[in-house]
């Protein structure tokens, strides 16, 4: 398979209305979880900041107000017959044994985890792909973490495993308390189905471990003091032997304090067995070392390219236009060459992906003998097929694909096969997986959703607004076909607009059966800050211009309400994280173009951010507020700093979770608080566990959703 360190262009992992965990870029992969966040001491108020004292977590004072603002909201939003309608269709939606069941492969089995009603924290478990191609899998349970949290009086939520080839029997099982990102690594027995006495095992912390050996793992964590950067990430990895104390493990590698994660890891492919290390400095640029014996040896690359590899070769996206041994390559390109070639000091490169005008590289992976091209044009996926020749790569296009829908590939097992894992989705059309191979017949149907709302009598469409400096900003709308364009349809306008995530089409079995179901139409902004036209789409946001990211959302809203397609009473907006800070502006800056505002686990207060969780690892995102010149800037997209008491504000829900230990539930309390202080229309909820993801599991999830949708029906009806 393909071997990044860490994708610089990491993917939120987020869908409409919330359905996804995950709404912000973790500075690490997802083999290198957060930390948990540590009750704070308490904070009292000041001039310059009357709600300060809101950001000690677990300070009674404070969770005092949070359950009086729950109550409030809960006898407003959750007492509405409407909300237990809602709750109740989104939480058959999340049970449903009709889900797909995604596995992954290890050897000669297929691994699956799974929640429903009966196992709410959830199963993990193997089968075979006979049983697995039937519509009613036998499914090996191997372990069960309702049971495990049961007798251990703990509250887990399953973060992942890790399992040492060949034999995949050790695996390094992470487990998170509430759902923080922060996780707690076990070493299991998966032939024995028990922890290992005495086996490795790490506290809750920011890091992990990765396999080397059955003996030896590499290892970034909390050593101690000074051993965690500004970010809440490793400064430091190291290589911990079987049987010895953690203080003994032998340090690879010291960052500096500024830095925002280091890790180290090894390919495991079979005859390219490698040792990574990689060095964070910013969100956006990464140094990279191979690891043989006591030697660190560096890959001369653009700081700010990404590195990774496959068997013999070695790839860069580049995120900037790089001129090397007489030739210069355009920003959003892929590059290939041999990996032993690079080494050497070889600059010869060929591409893989060439960006153009409307096009990015959404993905790319790797089978046993191709590289598998997903690219974007226009928001819509195109996949081709990269193949090593004798004296150069050829391409050429993926046969049997879908025209339409969104297209997403993972590789089997590269190395062993050239089978892929095919799922394709569009916004109306229930997700199907499918089987695939290069070279092979039309990829073979495995599974495919039900349809969990009525879509016949719905549409999709694909519109262009203009923002203020001219920009075309595409944008998908659903909406019922004999739509009147009398400007009275509830709408609910979604977004995110940062960190080089693009927002594509996808299957929302909440959002169809609580708000298109119902009537409401639904549309999916491409501002920029995206992926969705490559690095430059991103970095057109960045920094001094993140106000063309609000001016590209703002300018939708105003090309929906021109079209008639709804008017500011009937227009609400939803985003979380990043996108809790766009929808914050939007009520800051443009509370004219909307009837209702949802914010959840948001970014708020731009002058603390990056003194708060892993905040400090964003700034090269938003900027740096401790310098004059940045703070600036900063100061005209900081929600918090912004509100005034005089001017009209639509009204807002806004939710985080008391266990976000990525962005800070501080952001929302303070805002919420001062909203209140200043007569605005609040409602405020935290959830006492579900991490970033502000749910731990199906029921907190189902809760959550209803209340955003409760609250928009009940505010642009």
């Amino acid at each position: 398979m393909l071997r990044p360190i860490m994708s610089l262009a990491l993917i939120a992992v987020l869908a409409a209305c919330g359905e996804q965990e995950s709404t912000e870029p973790a500075a690490a992969s997802a083999a290198q979880p957060a930390a948990a966040s540590k009750p704070e001491s308490k904070m009292a108020a000041s001039p310059d900041d009357p709600y300060l004292w809101l950001e000690a977590v677990e300070d009674d004072k404070a969770l005092a107000w949070v359950r009086d603002q729950n109550a409030e909201a809960m006898k407003a939003l959750a007492e509405q017959p409407r909300f237990k309608e809602i709750q109740t269709r989104i939480r058959a939606n999340l049970d449903s044994d009709a889900r797909i069941p995604n596995v992954y492969k290890q050897g000669e089995f297929y691994y699956n985890f799974w929640r429903d009603a009966e196992n709410p924290r959830g199963l993990w478990r193997r089968t075979s792909l006979a049983e697995y191609r039937k519509d009613a899998p036998q499914w090996e349970v191997i372990l069960d973490l309702d049971a495990l949290g049961k007798s251990e009086s703990e509250n887990w939520v399953w973060r992942g495993a890790d399992c040492l080839k060949p034999d995949y029997q050790h695996c390094l099982i992470e487990l998170s308390r509430g759902g923080a990102d922060a996780t707690v690594t076990r070493e299991y027995d998966l032939s024995a189905r028990k922890f290992v006495e005495g086996g490795f095992y790490l506290p809750e912390a920011k890091g992990g471990m990765s396999w080397v050996d059955v003996d030896t793992v590499f290892v970034g964590t909390d050593f101690g003091p000074d051993s965690m950067t500004k970010s809440g990430y490793p400064r430091i990895a190291k290589r911990w032997q079987r049987g010895t104390p953690l203080s003994a493990a032998q340090t690879l590698y010291e960052g500096r304090a500024d830095d925002v994660w280091l890790s180290a890891n090894r390919d495991d492919s079979e005859g390219f067995e490698r040792n990574i290390l990689m060095v964070a400095p910013t969100f956006w640029t990464s140094t990279v070392y191979l690891l043989r014996g006591d030697e660190q040896i560096k890959f001369d690359k653009p700081d700010d390219a990404n590195l990774s590899w496959y068997r013999e070769w070695l790839m860069l996206e580049l995120r900037s236009e790089w001129t090397v041994a007489g030739k210069t390559w355009p920003a959003g390109a892929l590059l290939v060459t041999k990996f032993d070639d690079f080494l050497s000091g070889k600059r010869e490169f060929e591409m893989l992906f060439t960006p153009g005008p409307s096009k990015a590289l959404a993905s790319f992976t790797a089978t046993r003998n191709h590289v598998l091209i997903n690219e974007l044009d226009d928001v819509r996926n195109r996949i081709y097929v990269a193949t090593p020749g004798a004296k150069a790569w050829t391409r050429e296009a993926l046969p049997n694909m879908p025209e339409f829908g969104n297209i997403s590939l993972g590789a089997v097992d590269s190395d062993q096969s050239d089978e892929f894992w095919m799922s394709t989705t569009d916004y109306l059309s229930p997700t199907t997986l499918s089987l695939g191979s290069v070279g092979g017949s039309a990829p073979e149907r495995l599974k495919q959703l039900p349809a969990f709302f009525k879509a016949d009598a719905l549409k999709v469409g694909q519109n262009f607004a203009a923002s203020k400096d001219g920009t075309r900003i595409p944008y998908f709308i659903v909406h019922q076909e004999d739509i009147k364009l009398d400007g009275g349809n509830p709408t609910l306008l979604y977004g995110y607009g940062g960190f080089e995530v693009s927002l594509t089409p996808a299957y929302s079995a909440s959002a169809g059966s609580a708000w298109l179901e119902q009537g409401g139409v639904y549309v999916v902004a491409n501002i920029r800050g995206g992926g969705e036209y490559g690095p430059a789409w991103h970095q057109a946001a960045l920094k001094a211009n993140r106000h063309k990211a609000y001016e590209d959302f703002a300018a939708v809203a105003q090309d929906l309400i021109a079209r008639k397609i709804t008017s500011p009473a009937h227009l609400g907006v939803q985003g979380g994280s990043n996108g809790g800070l766009l929808t914050g502006n939007m009520l800051t800056q443009y509370p004219e173009l909307f009837g209702a505002i949802v914010i959840q686990v948001p970014l708020l207060d731009m002058r603390r951010y990056h003194t708060l969780l892993a905040g400090a690892s964003w700034m090269g995102e938003y900027g740096n507020p401790d310098d004059p010149a940045e703070w600036s800037f900063i100061q005209t997209f900081s929600p918090y700093h912004n509100l005034k008491a005089e001017r009209k504000y639509p009204p807002v829900l806004m939710t985080t979770s008391t266990r976000d230990d990525r962005v800070h539930p501080g952001h929302a309390r303070k805002m919420a608080a001062l909203l209140k202080a200043q007569g605005h229309p609040v409602y405020y909820y935290e959830n006492i566990e579900g991490g970033h993801g502000g749910a731990a599991n199906n029921e907190q999830a189902s809760f959550m959703q209803a209340l955003a949708f409760t609250f928009l029906w009940d505010k642009l009806k």
